[in-house]
């Protein structure tokens, strides 16, 4: 795949540790924030960006997917974090692979889709989400990061950072 997609990917996984980690400063009333519907809760949320990131490495890879439990309190999110970055680093690994077509099963159906395919759908849907989130605990009064302050210029200079130490 393109250096492009390698470095989206990066940033995702980057996203997705400073969003988890900023989060899990706040009370553990914060998870039960929504924005319109009472069942997308922070808390639900913040379970499904790691269940959608499970579910793209079995599309990408045939890894049966776990049981991923919703937080109950902010404790909770150290192991959805650790969970998270070890789904993040199985695709970024996909990355490397030939653009070819996976079979995806479930149960009686199957189809398929490109790996480039799967991998910008991991990307689109972490930001989907983490976007609602972000927006469903600003609506309840917590401001637990801006999101505009990891675009892809913060990454590149994290990364600028972190080679030169």
């Amino acid at each position: 795949m393109s250096a492009t997609t390698h470095r989206l990917l990066r940033h995702m996984a980057w996203i997705n540790q400073r969003v988890y980690e900023a989060v899990q400063v706040l009370p553990d009333q914060a998870l039960g924030s929504f924005i319109v519907n009472p069942e997308w809760t922070a808390g639900r949320l913040l379970q499904h960006i790691v269940e959608g990131s499970d579910w793209y490495v079995y599309c990408l890879t045939g890894t049966p997917w776990r049981d991923i439990k919703k937080p109950e309190s902010m404790a909770d999110l150290d192991k959805l974090k650790k969970l998270l970055a070890e789904f993040d680093g199985m695709i970024l690994v996909q990355a490397d692979l030939p653009d070819e077509y996976l079979t995806i099963v479930e149960g009686e159906k199957s189809w398929q889709n490109l790996r480039s395919t799967i991998l910008a759908e991991a990307v689109y849907h972490a930001i989907e989400h983490r976007t609602q989130l972000i927006d469903a605990l600003e609506k309840n009064g917590y401001n637990p990061i801006s999101l505009d302050s990891l675009d892809l210029w913060s990454f590149e200079s994290f990364e600028k950072k972190e080679a030169q130490a």
